[in-house]
């Protein structure tokens, strides 16, 4: 009985890794600001297009101006991407955004946020660009 037990319990979790979503964002920032690993870009992964109001389902950073985050296991679909990068290297994405902190978004038409659909077993693939445009008051 135990045997059959881990068997099934096996293979519910290779169905569950067959399903997976993954998303990944390319991100180029154009803003003045100096990236490196004290002052890092942040890639926020959300599952509800109030990115303004709740809080990040996953969060990535990056050292460099361009480069490629990936989000394994998104569990909802559509899902919203935002960036942030702060200036001052004192932020470390647990709270919200300082003032001064540059902001991008996944969006045609910001500030709103475009949805992304990510199917099950698949990857999608998005860029974001942003600059010092946006900034935290």
């Amino acid at each position: 009985m135990r045997k059959l037990f881990w068997i099934a319990l096996m293979g519910a979790g290779c169905v569950l890794a067959q399903n997976g979503r993954t998303l990944q964002v390319e991100v180029t920032y154009t803003g003045s600001g100096t990236v490196d690993a004290s002052h890092k870009i942040y890639v926020a992964l959300w599952d509800s297009a109030e990115v303004s109001s709740a809080m990040p389902v996953q969060v990535k950073s990056l050292d460099t101006k361009h480069g490629t985050v990936t989000f394994m296991d998104v569990e909802k679909s559509p899902a919203y991407v935002s960036t942030a990068y702060d200036p001052s290297g004192s932020w470390d994405a647990q709270s919200p955004p300082p003032s001064g902190t540059s902001l991008g978004i996944y969006s045609a038409n910001p500030p709103k946020p475009d949805p992304i659909e990510v199917a099950p077993g698949k990857t999608a693939k998005v860029k974001v660009t942003f600059d010092d445009t946006n900034k935290v008051p």
